[in-house]
């Protein structure tokens, strides 16, 4: 009988244990979804405002209900993206090592391309007509 209470006892200290630490979590899941949800309503609610302040007396459009501008945050968002925040998380392989910083060399000199308007307007026009009409005689 000694031996059953024991095992007993274990097995409600652990269901306690068990509680105490998923009790907190569950209801920190259920916070977060709830925030997540209260947030989607306000920013639709807030883009609803500005547009129907903004929109109508700039450029005579109509205003709009809560809905059709959770429509247009979303199409918006569509069209544009979530966007990465700044951060080199969403950057693309290509796009990190071809940055700016490190692709000195390999950018054009652009100052060889002052006197371009002047050289076609003078010569270039001619120039590349004769080349036309020698391609042309080559086929």
């Amino acid at each position: 009988m000694e031996h059953d209470d024991t095992i007993e006892k274990k097995i409600e200290r652990k269901i306690e244990n068990k509680l105490k630490t998923m009790v907190p979590k569950i209801f920190k899941i259920f916070f977060m979804v709830l925030m997540g949800v209260l947030f989607a309503f306000l920013v639709g609610y807030v883009v609803m405002r500005l547009w129907n302040w903004l929109m109508p007396d700039l450029f005579g459009l109509v205003a709009i209900s809560y809905w059709q501008a959770v429509g247009i945050l979303l199409l918006a968002k569509l069209f544009f993206g979530f966007g990465n925040h700044g951060s080199d998380k969403g950057k693309s392989s290509h796009k990190k090592r071809f940055s700016a910083k490190k692709c000195g060399p390999l950018r054009r000199d652009f100052t060889k391309w002052e006197l371009y308007d002047k050289f076609w307007e003078e010569e270039g026009e001619t120039a590349y007509k004769k080349y036309v009409e020698r391609t042309k005689l080559e086929e």
